[in-house]
């Protein structure tokens, strides 16, 4: 890259940094009806300038240093391919993000403060993910971290007034500052055995020590934020807890910031690829059948779509554990093809679950409930939102012609390309890869089956306060802008491919030559499967479009009733519901799938019994068995010593004494 570019760069970065701090600043002072205008205005500026630089990136790569003062020195700054790639990503959503939060919080009437605050620490929020993305500095990119993970605090405890959201933003805050503190033990780790906080460091400990402990280290603190098994528990209460906005935007883009870092670490690895690979593996498999059969069973339509995200995630690391052992192997098309099939879910998985949070956030909205029992026949009444959403739930079963079938079958083809591994363990643990996809994909169809048939079709299952309607333009403006771009990416998957090679073939992905003709084959296949499934869309609405025209020119036709086998249901109660859709899947995997029921018995001394109420609820199995015992028996240890604290003041008088004489005795012996 030439001084011009590199010095264009830097200036717009700066400028980044002073919109940023100039925006939250002055969104103190603008009037309540300006700020979220003022603070798209702001986002705009911001992701303008950021995109420039990522385009740049993209091509030819950025670096450039930022003086950080006396504390931190030169902060490098370097935006290359794989960074290019996910700001672009958090660009895109966090935009429409805060066009359709602007829709969907003139409902509420928070005060002027919270307002302010909340626009502010969006702007915020979406600044310091830029800023994770190109700082390459250890202790700028942990104050860059610890500020996403503040910011979003914020913007999850909107409603800071209900206990259940002050309840997941504690819960939300403990987990991301054990991130942090994981994260920093290694940036650590790094540094007494290297002297540097450059990221370069990571590459100079790899060459010279195990690669395996420093690597695993660091996937859990970003695995924290990425939501794998095991570290995934903030995700089911944080999501329904936040506003429909900014579950869209944590969703889309806060969890790929965990993906971002494990890729980062990844870039520096030297040994170790196919160990890593299979525990990648085996463990992101874990993650996708655990997410989807909870989120299969769940009847909180926003806790659905978390369980959903945890999905998503394991699917990403499908990819990455793939291509880890490419590497591995020798094996540049598998390393291709898990590598780039990751690249291009975290892609896809930001658009279609953003729609899937915005569609949903407009059925709360306009109903103000998120259990999926109360509703039903929404379809009628917002058409607009039914379609989103059901473009969605096509789009994240990985079906044709959406762009989530494009990286699944990068990841399908990745595993049929592992199978000609000489070794026999990898070739079984890629049939059973294989297997365990084909299970997620079946058991997400079924789970986004029961929650558009509960929700949209069928007759309303309960009177609700006020009588649903579709939702204003602004809402809908994004939610319509993110199919187009899913879309994009369906319709034309080899230009999409191609960028992901662009990214594989970066500055640090250059340990495996591929030539082009290797990938062509698979970019070929799916324009075609691409092509003739929006042949078959299209025909479908020019025969329903046919139907219209007939409809129109006056031709004399009468609506009847569905036929219903000889018998029409006299009651919405006799319908389906979320949770008998459900039921047998919960029954048969209930070793992991925790129910737990409330409902009394009736006893023999009831000859007339009183009406009861019959309740189920699902628990998340690692809360149950590992996290809540684990924090019980921490509590019980800590109460241990409570009668330190007896709140008497003669007590803490002495425990003055006693420390200061046995300090004197200390220092009388020389131990200080």
């Amino acid at each position: 890259m030439g001084f011009g570019a590199e010095w264009l760069s830097s200036f717009f970065f700066e400028i980044h940094i002073i919109t940023v701090l100039l925006t939250v600043v002055a969104l103190l002072f603008v009037l309540p009806r300006l700020k979220p205008w003022f603070a798209l205005v702001g986002l705009a500026i911001g992701v303008a300038l950021t995109t420039a630089i990522a385009i740049e990136g993209l091509s030819h790569g950025v670096e450039f240093t930022l003086y950080g003062g006396q504390f931190l020195g030169n902060i490098p700054i370097r935006i290359d391919a794989l960074s290019a790639w996910f700001i672009l990503v958090v660009n895109f959503t966090s935009v429409t993000g805060l066009i359709y939060g602007i829709g969907y919080l003139k409902a509420y009437n928070p005060t002027r403060t919270i307002l302010a605050l909340h626009y502010a620490m969006f702007v915020l929020f979406h600044a310091s993910m830029i800023w994770v993305c190109s700082v390459q500095h250890s202790i700028a990119f942990l104050v860059s971290w610890e500020i996403m993970g503040l910011s979003s605090l914020f913007l999850i405890m909107f409603e800071y007034t209900n206990t259940k959201v002050i309840k997941a933003g504690i819960n939300y805050m403990v987990q991301m500052h054990l991130s942090v503190v994981l994260l920093t033990v290694a940036f650590i780790w790094v540094y007494f055995k290297t002297g540097t906080f450059d990221f370069v460091g990571i590459g100079e400990f790899f060459k010279t020590n195990v690669n395996i402990w420093l690597f695993l280290l660091f996937f859990i603190g970003f695995g924290i934020k990425a939501g794998f098994i095991g570290l995934h528990t903030w995700l089911p209460y944080a999501h329904p807890a936040a506003p429909s906005h900014v579950s869209g935007v944590m969703s889309g883009v806060i969890v790929k910031m965990g993906i971002f870092g494990i890729f980062r670490i990844a870039n520096f690895l030297t040994s170790d690829f196919l160990l890593l690979g299979e525990v990648v593996l085996t463990l992101s498999l874990l993650t996708g059948l655990f997410g989807i059969v909870n989120a299969a069973v769940h009847r909180d339509f926003k806790r659905m779509l978390a369980y959903c995200t945890i999905e998503n995630i394991g699917l990403v690391g499908i990819g990455i554990g793939l291509g880890l052992m490419g590497l591995g192997l020798h094996n540049p098309v598998l390393y291709y093809l898990g590598f780039g099939g990751a690249l291009l879910h975290v892609l896809n998985h930001s658009l279609f679950k953003s729609l899937l949070f915005y569609s949903a956030g407009s059925v709360y909205r306009q109903t103000h409930t998120r259990n999926m029992e109360k509703l039903g026949g929404l379809l009628r009444k917002m058409p607009h939102t039914a379609f989103l959403f059901l473009i969605g739930a096509l789009a994240i079963g990985g079906l044709p012609p959406f762009n989530g079938f494009i990286s699944e079958f990068l990841l399908y083809s990745g595993m049929f390309e592992g199978l000609h591994a000489t070794n026999v363990a990898i070739s079984t643990l890629m049939i059973l890869s294989a297997a365990a996809l084909s299970v997620i994909g079946g058991v997400s169809i079924l789970t986004f089956t029961k929650t558009f048939g509960t929700i949209f079709l069928g007759t309303p299952r309960q009177e609700l306060k006020s009588e649903p309607t579709e939702v204003s333009k602004l809402m809908l403006l994004p939610q319509y802008a993110t199919v187009a771009a899913m879309m994009a990416v369906a319709i034309f998957p080899g230009y999409f491919i191609g960028l992901a090679g662009i990214v594989l073939r970066g500055q640090y992905f250059s340990t495996e030559e591929l030539a082009s003709s290797s990938i062509s084959g698979y970019a070929s296949v799916l324009s075609q499967i691409s092509f003739w499934s929006l042949i078959f869309i299209a025909m479908v609405g020019v025969v329903y479009a046919i139907r219209l025209w007939f409809s129109r020119r006056g031709v004399e036709y009468t609506i009847e009733p569905t036929w219903g086998c000889g018998y029409t249901a006299p009651s919405s109660r006799i319908q389906y519901t979320g949770k008998s859709f459900s039921k047998s899947l919960g029954k048969l995997l209930n070793f992991i799938i925790i129910e737990k029921k409330s409902y009394s018995e009736l006893t023999k001394e009831e000859v007339f019994p009183q009406q009861r109420k019959y309740a189920t609820y699902y628990h998340d199995f690692f809360e149950i068995k590992i996290i809540d015992p684990l924090v019980s028996g921490i509590n019980r240890f800590i109460g241990l010593f409570l009668f330190i604290q007896n709140g008497r003041v003669q007590a803490y008088v002495i425990y003055g004494i006693v420390f200061i004489i046995v300090s004197l005795l200390f220092s009388l012996v020389g131990v200080w």
